[in-house]
């Protein structure tokens, strides 16, 4: 039992309190590569002792130390006993831990977090695993595993990839961070608007995957969006006077609030039209119109994330699809469109103009998309395209889209979606199969 509750609170605080260590350890070595080692260390250390020895008084504290007693280790292996080993020696003995000792539990919280350099830390950190000298896929590994405190293992099974693949990613990226010399520091207010589009882009995409599995057996990966909900809010609380930070926790909110009513008891998807909206989270609608409107209210106009949470937003507060406001969602879209052009937010609009317009004006969009290299390998354009040929009673070229949606489909809650779709052909469908961006009706 000891055991047992000693790797729960291992889990726990590190899940909670990774980033702050990892971000710290940064700060102290000037290493980011080497910190994220050193945190990895302290959590092994961790999850031997602490099930024999039981949770010390201060758990967080507890790992810092260690990985700070790591840190010293290390620069004694490499002979360098330099200015910067002798500060990192002090630092420790004022919090009244020797090196090479077990970790001091009488080190006061206050001694090991301050909390403005926690939050320098905290930034740094998100924007460092989100630098665009790394690819796409290195940030996304890199900001699970040191923002968000997944575990390679963790990671791989998220997004369906090997562990070795996720482990040699993230090795990769902080060989690169370290062949760039990118210092662990908060950028510039220049750099941080630079670089912000990627650091918001990452969060968008673990929140994308986890709201709509892109393959597997469950249509929703809730640890997966909470995890991209939960760094959207810290770094709404670290970079205050962002409007687009703001926008993205606000797309973010009102599409998780969907999610209890997305799916029934044995995790098949239920349309939007046949959603109980009693079951949506109406205190994350509250947050989320919340941020949206401090989007706003900074006056310089919503970008892309801040209008993709004003659609979300008019299907959050209709009482139900018909009464839903599809008019201004189709100007949004358009607005959309204009700022941040994809073959994906066209096909949005179209399912928009469908409800607002009719499927004959909807299907004039679609088969413009017909030729797009972006969706010619997605099921989505052939399911969306189904749907509307099924409204204008075309059946047999409904199933043909819906067939070759199926065969596209990696999800598998999905295909038997599609496939309940293709059995209704000839009934007449109504609303559309989940599409990205996020804003785009469930189901």
């Amino acid at each position: 039992m000891a055991d047992s509750t000693g790797r729960e609170a291992v889990a726990a605080v590190w899940r909670i309190e990774s980033a702050r260590i990892v971000g710290a350890l940064a700060r102290y070595t000037g290493d980011f590569a080497l910190a994220e080692d050193l945190a990895q260390e302290a959590l092994a250390e961790a999850l031997v002792n602490w099930p024999r020895d039981g949770v010390p008084r201060n758990p967080a504290g507890w790992l810092l130390t260690v990985g700070r007693r790591r840190a010293i280790d290390a620069f004694r292996r490499r002979a360098a006993l330099d200015d910067r080993y002798s500060a990192l020696a002090r630092d420790l003995g004022e919090g009244g831990v020797a090196a090479g000792g077990p970790p001091a539990e009488s080190a006061s919280a206050e001694t090991l977090w301050d909390p403005d350099q926690i939050d320098d830390d905290m930034l740094a950190l998100i924007f460092i695993a989100c630098h665009p000298v790394l690819s796409r896929e290195a940030r996304i590994a890199l900001t699970l595993r040191v923002a968000g405190g997944l575990s390679s293992d963790e990671i791989a099974k998220a997004f369906l990839a090997p562990t070795a693949t996720v482990q040699a990613r993230i090795t990769r990226a902080k060989k690169t961070l370290a062949a760039a010399r990118v210092p662990f520091a908060v950028p510039s207010a220049q750099e941080r608007s630079e670089r912000l589009g990627s650091v918001l882009s990452v969060i968008y995409v673990i929140f994308t995957e986890g709201s709509s599995a892109t393959s597997g057996d469950d249509l929703i990966r809730f640890d997966l969006a909470g995890e991209a909900q939960r760094l959207a809010r810290v770094l709404a609380r670290l970079m205050p006077t962002e409007p687009e930070v703001h926008g993205l926790l606000a797309l973010l909110e009102l599409t998780a609030a969907r999610f209890p009513a997305r799916t029934d008891s044995d995790g098949q998807p239920i349309l939007l039209e046949h959603q109980n909206r009693r079951r949506w989270d109406r205190s994350a609608i509250r947050r989320g119109r919340a941020a949206l409107d401090q989007a706003t209210r900074a006056g310089r106009g919503l970008g892309a994330y801040g209008l993709q949470a004003a659609i979300a937003e008019c299907h959050a507060v209709a009482p139900s699809v018909d009464t839903t406001d599809w008019d201004r969602i189709v100007l949004l879209y358009e607005a959309l469109g204009r700022l941040a052009p994809s073959p994906v937010v066209e096909l949005n609009r179209a399912v928009a103009v469908s409800m607002a317009q009719g499927p004959a004006a909807a299907l004039r969009i679609v088969d413009e998309l017909k030729t797009s290299a972006a969706l010619a390998n997605s099921h989505l354009l052939p399911s969306v395209r189904g749907e509307l040929l099924t409204r204008l009673g075309r059946g047999g070229e409904a199933r043909a889209e819906f067939e070759l949606a199926m065969r596209l489909c990696g999800n598998e809650r999905e295909r038997v979606l599609l496939a309940r779709k293709l059995g209704a052909t000839s009934h007449g469908g109504v609303i559309f199969g989940a599409a990205r961006p996020a804003a785009q009706p469930d189901g």
